[in-house]
């Protein structure tokens, strides 16, 4: 692909003067539109050192709003980023509805660094490429426009190009040692790239190759890359207006053959209160001694409470924390969406949130709303809340590969039960805060929200972030599972 690339394109002088205030219109244009259609564009600018990214994205942006855009500089990870998973830092810089984010290198270039120094095995490189595609298409999925660009000079130009950098002091600190470096490896970058690209290039994410020999042909180039995918993009939204039913379904195997796993579920265990007492002590000491050693050795772990309203997820939660170091996890509640959290994937608010290496997030209530309650109540549609069993597996996958302990937790109680919960609380006073017509509401929509559960349980629990189903009926007895279980996960994590 690159080693085939005609260099030597050019556009004379005049004919870029003519084409370019047109183009610079239609820009603008383009950017209004996607304001009101509420649409986030995703710009990535990979390519060689001194191959010309900087003056690109800055002639990109002159004509823009620049209340509209922000451009991100990659540089190397930080601290705080390298204790996250890969796609972590660029997750939480993905664009809102209507924004462009717009970045000077990405998730491409660290890996391609890695794989020429060897840093990265062919194992990891495939796990690697295997994330940021999915990456990229949840994004796509979610109805952002990512329009990709490889800018390509010869290694013969990009020597030119060095020494003239280096010939002043005003320009030499911009050649730096490791720059040079990749130049002598220039071929096996060159490789390394052509394998990627390759690999990447998807009908969701494609790849624009930019040759960057002459400034005004790859300008050109640029600005009718960007105006031909958003003038399509735009289209296609005005087609699927005009004719929602030609939307693609997404197949999956009816809920009607997926095994029944919550009606197999035995709510009568119990645990005597001796036993439970003695036992969640130890267990609470355990978790203690556990948290340290996660912070020393650096493993980060993630926790989901998701269950029947009453059943109990506050207590279990409070007795899972209750000796542990404050300083070393966070609990977050999950409520509906903020109006910020509204503009962007429905995963970016809880990438936001996940913790870095050594330190633990417990969700109350999570991810899996989008399968549950937003499915349920019809807050997004069949083919979203269908896409998110994947998307979400995806996601666990990535922090499951980056050393991260995921459990999910459902606490499971029977109707009868719950009924018994809920007139508690309306007759104690300190706890009728808790009931609302909002949980007697959900209670009448049992029957739908198991179905909704069981396929939650049977789509998403996977080897690297298993559903642990609490029973629940006993609360004694779900605080007990829920501190063994995380005992024993911690534990087993920290022998690896």
């Amino acid at each position: 692909m690159l080693a085939n690339i005609d260099l030597t394109r050019t556009v004379a002088k005049e004919d870029f003067k003519k084409a370019k205030p047109e183009l610079e219109i239609k820009l603008v244009t383009l950017q209004r539109q996607a304001i009101q259609l509420k649409v986030p564009i995703l710009l990535l600018f990979e390519g060689w050192d001194a191959s010309g990214k900087g003056s690109l994205i800055n002639d990109l942006i002159l004509p823009l709003d620049p209340r509209g855009f922000k451009v991100h500089s990659i540089p190397r990870p930080t601290e705080d980023e390298i204790l996250r998973p890969f796609l972590w830092r660029f997750w939480v810089r993905t664009p809102a509805q209507g924004r462009i984010a717009i970045f000077d290198r990405g998730w491409y270039w660290p890996v391609w660094t890695e794989r020429v120094n060897k840093d990265m095995s062919r194992t990891a490189l495939e796990r690697t490429t295997h994330d940021i595609s999915s990456f990229e298409r949840q994004l796509v999925d979610g109805g952002t426009v990512i329009i990709k660009f490889l800018l390509h000079i010869s290694k013969k130009e990009q020597k030119r190009r060095f020494k003239k950098l280096l010939k002043t002091k005003a320009t030499a600190w911009r050649v730096t040692k490791d720059d040079l470096k990749r130049h002598k490896q220039y071929e096996k970058y060159l490789n390394v790239m052509e394998q990627s690209l390759a690999q990447t290039d998807t009908n969701y994410a494609p790849w624009t190759i930019i040759e960057a020999h002459d400034r005004r042909f790859a300008l050109l180039k640029m600005y009718h890359t960007v105006i031909h995918r958003l003038e399509e993009h735009f289209k296609n939204i005005e087609q699927r207006k005009a004719s929602p039913a030609t939307a693609t379904r997404i197949v999956t195997t009816p809920a009607s053959l997926i095994p029944s796993i919550l009606d197999k579920v035995d709510l009568s265990l119990a645990v005597e209160r001796d036993t439970y007492r003695k036992e969640l002590e130890e267990g609470q000491d355990r978790i203690r001694e556990l948290e340290h050693e996660m912070y020393v050795k650096r493993v980060p772990a993630v926790l989901a409470y998701e269950g029947w309203d009453a059943a109990g997820k506050g207590g279990t939660l409070r007795r899972l924390v209750q000796r542990m170091d404050p300083r070393g996890y966070e609990v977050v509640p999950v409520a509906a969406p903020s109006d910020e959290e509204k503009a962007h994937h429905y995963l970016w608010r809880f990438w936001r949130q996940m913790p870095k290496a050594g330190h633990m997030a417990i969700f109350d209530r999570s991810w899996y709303g989008r399968v549950l309650v937003e499915r349920v109540e019809g807050f997004c549609s069949e083919i979203e809340w269908r896409r998110a069993f994947s998307e979400i597996n995806e996601m666990e996958e990535h922090m499951a590969n980056f050393g991260t302990v995921i459990l999910k937790f459902w606490l499971h109680i029977d109707q009868n039960e719950q009924l018994r919960r809920f007139k508690e609380r309306e007759k104690i006073e300190y706890k009728r805060w808790k009931i609302t017509e909002e949980d007697w509401r959900n209670r009448k929509k049992w029957d739908v929200y198991m179905e909704a559960v069981n396929e939650m349980i049977y789509r998403t629990s996977t080897p690297y972030a298993p559903w642990v189903i609490v029973e629940s009926n006993n609360k004694q007895y779900a605080r007990l599972k829920v501190v063994r279980t995380v005992v024993k996960a911690l534990e087993k994590a920290l022998k690896k």
